[in-house]
């Protein structure tokens, strides 16, 4: 049997197929996406398969491109590949708010529900619920898993969760939530496998077009960068970070209305704001623009900084682990890092730093540093599936 782990975009469908045996949820069989599914995109599925990829255009557009590429995707499960049986489909859902501390299975109570918090992840919980409704559409007979990215940082201190706002407004919910925790699920999970160390103070690095750290000990999230909403903390592709409230209240006087400010701290800050040319880091490191080394410089600067306050929390540091598509791939940026927080005592091997492209999870810290250094690439897709398989006790 398998379980298909999906993430819903509003322009991207991405899914991976896990088997499920014996031995628990294994590395995905199938994985891939379909592209273009936004309004006037041109939609084409690409997926790997035994070492085989493969690339088609779906002939559909508009508000049938999302119906035409699951029919493509279960007609892929069913027919063209020898398969096994699928289950159950786990969703990554970025926020479940108070209520939804663990994976869950899914129904109209529960979208009604998660619909309430969509103003908290504009740019990713809509398009998320709106993929379970087509998936519970498209696949009828299966249960539809929702699984979170808050609920890794469930039980953060008191200290950490809450705002300096009045207990009412807490009451509601406005407090520190947390994000990428799929993601740190499984980094926590590997590091686990691979060192001796895992349990003690560890900071993870999910650094990509959203971008977050977490600072983790007894293998549980301590504290974390993001917090209300995804756009807290670090700088990222194109949002904002840490902003001083006191900016929107000058926007607000200037003229800005709702949707604008939102426009601006979701779409057109973070790398591509102080860039201007690209929210992608591959693009700002092959140019030579004074922009674009600014923007690398910035970003760089921040993830150093709240490391700083990371290992504050957690009064030192034994592992610190690079993860996302920056952090599995930018060495200069590890290389930045490290060697800013020397005085902590991170020592990496330059060489291994150079080899490690995210392929798989390695270390690059040399024998004398007192802080072991790890790239790790990150897999939400198999955290969901393995979320789903106990819920369902498969």
């Amino acid at each position: 049997m398998a379980i298909l782990a999906v993430n819903a975009g509003s322009s991207t469908l991405k899914f991976s197929l896990h088997p499920v045996g014996q031995g628990g949820v294994g590395a995905c069989v199938l994985t891939g996406s379909i592209q273009g599914l936004e309004p006037q995109g041109k939609p084409e599925l690409s997926y790997s398969y035994n070492g085989v990829k493969t690339r088609q255009a779906l002939q559909a557009s508009g508000e049938d491109a999302f119906d035409a590429a699951l029919q493509r995707l279960s007609a892929l499960l069913q027919s063209e590949h020898d398969l096994p049986p699928l289950q159950a489909v786990a969703h990554r859902i970025v926020h479940g708010g108070k209520s939804y501390r663990r994976s869950v299975i899914l129904d109209e109570g529960a979208l009604v529900n998660l619909c309430a918090l969509n103003s908290l992840a504009p740019l990713h919980q809509p398009h998320n619920l709106a993929g379970v409704r087509a998936f519970m559409s498209a696949f009828p007979d299966l249960p539809q898993i929702g699984c979170f990215d808050t609920a890794f940082h469930a039980n953060l201190p008191d200290e950490e969760y809450a705002f300096a706002l009045p207990a009412a407004l807490r009451d509601d919910g406005v407090r520190r939530y947390g994000f990428h925790g799929l993601s740190y699920q499984y980094i926590m999970g590997r590091l686990q496998q691979l060192s001796s160390r895992a349990g003690e103070r560890v900071i993870m690095a999910h650094l990509g077009n959203g971008a977050s750290l977490c600072a983790a000990a007894g293998s549980r999230s301590r504290a974390t960068t993001m917090g209300f909403s995804a756009l807290d903390g670090l700088i990222m592709g194109t949002r904002s970070g840490s902003l001083d409230a006191g900016v929107l209240l000058y926007l607000l006087e200037h003229g800005y209305d709702h949707q604008r400010i939102q426009d601006l701290l979701y779409k057109k800050s973070g790398l591509l704001g102080l860039s201007g040319l690209s929210a992608d880091m591959r693009t700002l490191r092959a140019s030579d623009s004074e922009e674009a080394r600014f923007a690398t410089r910035l970003f760089t600067h921040r993830v150093i900084r709240e490391s700083g306050a990371m290992t504050a929390c957690l009064q030192g540091l034994d592992v610190y682990a690079f993860s996302g598509g920056i952090g599995e791939h930018d060495a200069s940026l590890r290389a930045d890092v490290c060697s800013a927080l020397g005085w902590l005592g991170l020592r990496i091997d330059q060489e291994a730093n150079r080899r490690a492209t995210g392929d798989e999870a390695m270390s690059i810290h040399t024998k004398d540093s007192t802080v072991e250094v790890w790239v790790i690439p990150t897999d939400e897709g198999r955290v969901a599936a393995a979320d789903a398989a106990r819920l369902l006790d498969l």
